[in-house]
């Protein structure tokens, strides 16, 4: 994607050639800085601080962070306790998990003296994966827009709920839920995306919004409980999510708020859609809603909020009353039965466990 007209990706490896660029994230969009990652533990530290954030960039980030420690040290305890530290980062997402696999698989078996150079290697490979991964969800995912866009009159447009960050800033690049939205764009359809908020951290405000005034796709930025109102009065034509696990069974886990939107769609009879990498299905859980773990977050990000004041500060200021108790669950679940589909690399499929072991019976083999 672009960013002032310069195509970057949210991670890279810088000219170094050893340490890793990102973008941080906690800064926009009142201020664009790229952060260099040196060590294991800076790399864990953007993860857990959500320098970067988004399943598929976590994963991509654990990457790299196990090749900064494998150029410290390269021997099977190191590999371990690395593995483990920057597992522990963030517990829902399970591309983090699927990548620091894929790491060590491709390391554990070589020399020590050629583990570091692989791992790198290894490293890039899932990025590129994971972009060409979402240009094929773009790809599947656009024809929904289009057949929307058909039944249309003419200059009318396609009107597409979003909830949190599932974009290019998620990803290493094009984002999934947003990359049939960009094709859309791009293809010259008349598309307009309604970005939730997204209390409490205001990633669909501060990311998604960015992102969409970036590449020029028209917008407008509502409050989380708006969604519904929308829907009731006809002004949402499909909800597109993106989403940190999927089970065997198709159940959805996303940012907070996420089910509710699939009940408010459902209840008006608008189809709501969740994009995913094939990293995100975890065959080896079935009920979303009792085994996968929601990731309980510091109190301030619901206490506090930050922006920017009209003489140009950046201020965070307290929202909530001293001694009151606040509760911050990252994540919730949304059942199968509220997912009209999931948009896949592979087309898109049914929230079922026939259709995802269809679509993937490699990952779903191998988890049985």
């Amino acid at each position: 994607m672009n960013v002032d007209g310069k195509a970057m990706r949210s991670i890279w490896v810088e000219p170094d050639g050893w340490s890793i660029g990102v973008i941080d994230q906690t800064v926009l969009p009142h201020r664009f800085a790229t952060v260099r990652l040196t060590t294991l533990q800076e790399a864990a530290h953007a993860i857990r601080a959500m320098v970067v954030r988004g399943a598929p960039l976590i994963g991509a980030t654990a990457a790299y962070g196990l090749c900064l420690a494998l150029r410290q040290n390269t021997s099977d305890d190191s590999l371990e306790r690395s593995y483990d530290s920057l597992l522990a980062t963030r517990p829902t997402a399970i591309n983090l998990k699927w990548a620091l696999d894929e790491m060590v698989a491709a390391v554990r078996n070589r020399p020590r003296d050629e583990r570091s150079a692989a791992a790198y290697r290894r490293a890039a490979e899932i990025c590129d994966e994971d972009v060409a991964i979402n240009t094929a969800i773009g790809r599947n995912g656009v024809a929904l827009i289009k057949a929307i866009a058909q039944r249309k009159k003419a200059g009318e447009r396609v009107n597409v709920l979003t909830h949190c960050n599932a974009g290019w800033l998620a990803t290493v690049d094009v984002g999934t839920a947003t990359a049939p939205i960009y094709l859309a764009h791009d293809n010259k359809i008349a598309i307009h995306v309604f970005a939730d908020e997204t209390r409490p951290r205001n990633q669909g405000a501060s990311l998604t919004a960015w992102e969409l005034a970036h590449h020029g796709v028209p917008h407008t930025i509502i409050a989380d409980n708006t969604g519904g109102h929308l829907m009731q009065h006809g002004l949402v034509d499909l909800v597109i999510v993106g989403t940190d696990r999927v089970t065997a069974y198709g159940d959805v886990c996303n940012k907070i708020g996420t089910y509710l939107k699939a009940l408010a769609a459902r209840d008006n009879n608008v189809p709501f859609y969740v994009a995913l990498p094939s990293p995100t299905i975890d065959f080896t859980v079935t009920d979303g809603v009792a085994e996968i773990p929601i990731e309980e977050r510091a109190a301030d990000e619901v206490a506090t909020i930050t922006g920017r004041t009209a003489d140009g500060r950046i201020e965070t200021v307290r929202i909530v009353p001293d001694g009151s108790a606040v509760a911050n669950y990252g994540f919730d679940v949304t059942p199968a039965r509220l997912v009209s589909g999931l948009i896949t690399e592979r087309g898109v499929i049914a929230a079922s466990r026939a259709a995802l072991a269809r679509a993937f019976p490699d990952r779903a083999g191998a988890a049985e």
